[in-house]
């Protein structure tokens, strides 16, 4: 069951058929998901129609209605924060500024090919060509993201199918393995085993002090390991934190690396 506006729903058996995967569902188990439903759900009066029959009861009125782990304060600022935004009309799409991103994906793409063919593959044809390219895969990773927010059509299918050529066609990772992953990231963000984005490679992306110490409490408990809240002094949590030119603040601030972690989870 989940809580959403303080009335409670069985959702045991809609998990499965839930289009955004059952893993966001299952994160929000036993807990309020107002604020994730409300973020995910463009048209919330077509998808409250499916909920109706999974209605099972209400909070009593001394519960809670938000998640424990969050400040009541901080909550309704931001759902008031989010409702004068909306208001305002930020949120809408600007079809114009779109369509101009992806004409110039295609033309950056389409050049990178171009240039090679008719300059050949010396070094300097090559160099040019690949900046082209690096350039278009980037813009479109970004470019899909805004379609898997269906950000950027109305109808969540324009926004899928359009996502489908972006990131299927042009950049060749599915486009329902990366909505999985990113879904799961925007239910429980900086969350760690429920955000997907902290699950990198342990060998090659340090994720910081904090997580790296649980990183090594997860994976080395069986050897009883004592590790010190404040002081990494356990030998296998300096281990996480050896290469921290690839840490998480840093591979935030770098496109390159992004794509580097985007890979190998793609192929793992």
């Amino acid at each position: 069951w989940l809580v959403v506006d303080r009335r409670v729903y069985d959702v045991s058996q809609f998990s499965k058929r839930h289009p955004g995967g059952s893993r966001v569902i299952s994160h929000y188990a036993g807990q309020d998901a107002t604020d994730a439903f409300v973020a995910f759900h463009s048209d919330k009066t077509l998808v409250k129609k499916y909920l109706k029959s999974l209605l099972i009861g209400e909070l009593a009125p001394d519960q809670p209605s938000f998640e424990s782990n969050k400040k009541k304060s901080l909550l309704e600022d931001f759902r008031e924060l989010r409702c004068t935004i909306e208001k305002m009309g930020l949120l809408r799409p600007n079809y114009y500024f779109f369509f101009l991103i992806f004409l110039h994906l295609l033309v950056l793409d389409a050049a990178s090919w171009l240039v090679l063919w008719y300059f050949g593959v010396s070094l300097v044809p090559f160099l040019v060509g690949m900046v082209f390219f690096t350039t278009a895969q980037i813009q479109m990773g970004w470019f899909q993201h805004d379609l898997g927010h269906c950000s950027v059509f109305r109808k969540p299918r324009w926004n899928r199918l359009l996502q489908i050529v972006v990131i299927n066609m042009l950049k060749g990772l599915p486009a329902s393995w990366w909505n999985h992953l990113h879904n799961q990231h925007h239910a429980k963000p900086n969350c760690f085993r429920k955000d997907p984005d902290l699950n990198m490679h342990p060998l090659l992306f340090s994720l910081g002090k904090t997580l790296s110490m649980e990183v090594c409490k997860s994976r080395f408990r069986h050897r009883k390991l004592e590790c010190d809240k404040n002081k990494l002094n356990c030998a296998f949590c300096e281990y996480f934190n050896i290469f921290s030119f690839f840490s998480l603040e840093s591979r935030r601030r770098s496109s390159c690396l992004t794509i580097t972690s985007t890979s190998i989870s793609s192929v793992s």
